[in-house]
């Protein structure tokens, strides 16, 4: 149960990379990383179409390593 529970965890550890990996950049320009974007203070608008997909598909597959996380502590704590 241990060593599956920790394939499972390896596996979703990689698909969040990807996730990750796969959102695209918010960052218009190097001059707004260099002052940190504080003119888009107010200007922030909601995820929608694939943005809002990949946060959710990250969110998600974040709680699920979380889960797995405790679930093996628990698992070899006992």
């Amino acid at each position: 149960m241990y060593d599956t529970l920790l394939t499972a965890m390896i596996v979703v550890g990689a698909l969040i990379i990807i996730a990750v990996m796969m959102q695209p950049s918010k960052q218009q320009d190097a001059l707004s990383a260099l002052s940190g974007g504080g003119g888009d203070l107010f200007a922030t608008q909601k995820a929608r179409g694939f943005v809002a997909v990949m946060q959710r598909i990250t969110a998600v597959l974040a709680a699920i390593w979380f889960i797995l996380g405790l679930a093996l502590v628990y698992l070899s704590s006992h």
